[in-house]
């Protein structure tokens, strides 16, 4: 099936947040993504629910007269596109700036919010198995700052460990501003959201 051809019922808006399943990885750096996901649902009263051909959590929201589905792998997260394509099928996405996908980068300091659309994949393996599925890299991005370690681990140790206290307040708020910069995107596009949330 074509990506874009619709096995269910279209949405707005298709909100993947990125991670590990499990409970040892729930609050890992690298499933901020995840984070962001849960939050967006948690406020709109909703419940994400199995999706087995999917391979993912979904939840499908109201959102004014909008309609959302809110999803979160169940893959390991350099297998993400195995959920995402069969996802942006279901909802009928044939527009991918219209798939926002929700992860942790460490190229940016902790509790820094970046919202794009297409361009690098900077050797997240997540976006790499997302944009090989889709054959596209045009879906739009918001990137949580989860910084580099001053003693520099392998990159996969570092993310893969729980932030500190202090570091996890940073990032929950940051998590609750992306949840912000989701549901203005969905009213005023990306131009918008990039100014009111990219900034430092």
């Amino acid at each position: 099936m074509a990506i874009g051809s619709r096995s269910g019922s279209s949405a707005d808006l298709l909100v993947v947040g990125l991670g590990n399943p499990g409970d040892d990885y729930a609050r890992t750096r690298h499933n901020t993504g995840r984070w962001v996901v849960d939050e967006l649902v948690r406020r709109h009263g909703g419940r994400l629910r199995r999706a087995r051909r999917q391979q993912a959590l979904v939840c499908e929201l109201r959102l004014a007269e909008r309609r959302v589905a809110a999803a979160a792998p169940v893959t390991w997260m350099n297998e993400s596109g195995r959920a995402v394509g069969p996802l942006v099928r279901r909802f009928g996405i044939r527009d991918l700036s219209n798939l926002v996908v929700v992860h942790d980068e460490l190229d940016l300091p902790v509790g820094r919010l970046k919202i794009k659309t297409g361009g690098g994949i900077a050797g997240h393996k997540g976006l790499q198995s997302i944009r090989a599925h889709l054959r596209s890299d045009a879906f739009t991005r918001v990137r949580i700052g989860v910084g580099r370690p001053d003693v520099t681990p392998r990159g996969g140790d570092y993310v893969l460990k729980r932030p500190g206290r202090a570091e996890r307040a940073e990032l929950e708020a940051t998590v609750e501003r992306a949840a912000d910069a989701i549901e203005h995107f969905l009213d005023h596009g990306l131009e918008s959201t990039m100014n009111r949330f990219n900034a430092p």
